[in-house]
């Protein structure tokens, strides 16, 4: 019988090859101080680094407690190393591999609510942040509100003990410690989310409010929610990034996490009580947030959107592969340029170009191998911060939406759920079932498509629908993608 490979663990470490960095402190005197809801790869390759850099300075008391809301996946991988995993920072140059030792434990929430909640509820834990992503909040991305009717939402008023979604656990353990006279955590949200702090503390008061008016003048009252922009680009994780890591290791590593040289997080310093001193391994703390994350949201975020739908509807796999496509890559140049950065205000001494320039080249890294299938999930909550906030204020003003246009055109080919060859896509999106029935009820008509999704008023709300200078583009673009494929469509864009 072959032995089974050794699994990355504690006890191995001191056995890696010395050109892996890995913790040098003591795991065993770190103490919880961080709960993260939504312990995916992005947290992994950002949030838990930045910490563990904390950790590796002396100051052991920001251990992570991370927890799964919906798979076991990312907790059986991790919990036989201890919570060990490896960050390759990849570029051109190479890789650069890092052990993370911050992460203390993992707890599948359905599993075990209680226990997630009474972790929250513990004294130590002074922060929870969140990357459960933009559908995570149960809320109506038009309008940044709680959506009440939510199934989740629905669930968790009639169980708050009980809760499925991290809105009900945010609200549960603050209770518990408001009964107990402990001091509220502060709420960090690190997801794409407009004003991600506001609509946080939007979305948990108003649902503090449901359970009981007293419970939700404390969360809007007591309660910290400092706003965030992330930025990091991580790629699913694939099994040759864990065969890779595995040679490189000698030893198995179930869940590594792989990303780029870039890293950036900007955060309002608005917290209610001891938070870890981020800032000096690289984090920004600012008082005012929403510039950048309007520059990223509008440059980032909208660029990478568009290039997900057109470079997946032209046939490329990555966006590295699509950013080879000269017309297409130009084209997101000027989306960028000319469309996207003329809505930013930014604070004197931006340097936006250069901020544009870093994009393109971190888009073109052709050792991160992003799906475009993968950036492209979830649109019907991602477009309205993404794009159609750009839109919205460049129409006020009078001006052009042409690749604008087409980005949103784009995702409307999409989610039919057939490409360009007949072949199906796998439409990964809360309102999927919604657009098989736009896409039926068209019954290949451009005009009844587009009216149709025009009509979800959670993405496009009640105004664009209603304006010819925004349907207008949308549904020339649209009719071109089908007349003519993506690739000519791209090719026939004029040039800024």
């Amino acid at each position: 019988m072959k032995d089974r490979p050794m699994r990355l663990n504690p006890e191995v470490l001191t056995k890696l090859p010395a050109s892996i960095r890995r913790p040098a402190y003591d795991r065993n005197r770190v103490t919880t101080g961080i709960v993260h809801l939504g312990i995916g790869a992005f947290h992994r390759a950002h949030q838990a680094a930045y910490t563990e850099q904390v950790l590796a300075s002396g100051d052991l008391r920001w251990g992570i407690l991370g927890a799964s809301l919906r798979s076991p996946d990312t907790r059986d991988a991790l919990h036989p190393q201890r919570g060990l995993y490896t960050l390759n920072v990849r570029s051109g140059a190479g890789d650069d591999l890092a052990i993370i030792g911050a992460i203390k434990d993992v707890i599948v929430a359905p599993e075990s609510p209680a226990a997630l909640i009474e972790a929250m509820a513990r004294a130590d834990v002074k922060i929870v942040t969140l990357t459960v992503t933009e559908k995570g909040y149960c809320h109506d991305p038009a309008t940044g509100a709680l959506n009440e009717s939510h199934p989740d939402i629905v669930h968790d008023l009639a169980h708050p003990t009980e809760p499925r979604s991290a809105v009900g656990f945010l609200v549960e353990a603050l209770a518990r410690r408001r009964a107990r006279g402990v001091k509220p955590f502060t709420i960090v949200c690190c997801d794409n989310l407009p004003s991600n702090g506001k609509t946080v503390r939007r979305v948990v008061t108003r649902f503090a409010q449901l359970r009981d008016k007293a419970l939700g003048d404390f969360v809007g009252n007591e309660v910290k929610f400092p706003s965030t922009m992330v930025d990091r680009i991580v790629p699913a994780t694939t099994d040759e990034d864990r065969d890779l890591i595995a040679q490189a290791l000698g030893v198995t590593d179930a869940w590594p996490v792989m990303t780029e040289p870039f890293t950036q997080w900007v955060i309002e310093d608005d917290f209610g009580d001891a938070r870890p001193a981020w800032e000096h391994y690289g984090a920004e703390m600012v008082k005012d947030v929403e510039p950048f994350e309007h520059m990223k949201l509008r440059l980032l975020n909208g660029s990478h959107s568009t290039l997900a739908y057109l470079g997946y509807l032209s046939g490329y796999q990555t966006v590295a592969e699509a950013m080879n496509d000269a017309a297409l890559a130009h084209l997101i140049s000027d989306l960028m340029e000319f469309e996207s950065a003329p809505t930013l205000h930014m604070p004197p001494g931006t340097d936006v170009a250069a901020y544009r320039a870093s994009l393109l080249a971190r888009f073109r890294n052709p050792a991160l191998k992003h799906r475009t299938w993968q950036i492209a999930m979830d649109g019907s909550q991602k477009l309205p911060q993404r794009l159609l906030g750009t839109a919205r204020d460049r129409l006020a003003k009078g001006e052009a939406i042409e690749r604008i246009a087409l980005g949103v055109a784009a995702w409307m080919r999409y989610v039919t759920g057939v490409d360009e060859q007949g072949q199906p896509i796998d439409v990964r999106d809360p309102l999927a079932a919604r657009f098989k029935e736009i896409v039926a009820a068209a019954g290949g008509d451009t005009d009844r498509l587009a009216k149709g999704l025009f009509g979800i008023e959670s993405i496009f709300g009640t105004d664009l629908p209603a304006n010819p200078a925004f349907t207008g583009p949308v549904l020339a673009a649209l009719k071109m993608l089908y007349a003519n494929g993506a690739k000519a469509t791209i090719a026939a864009m004029p040039k800024a």
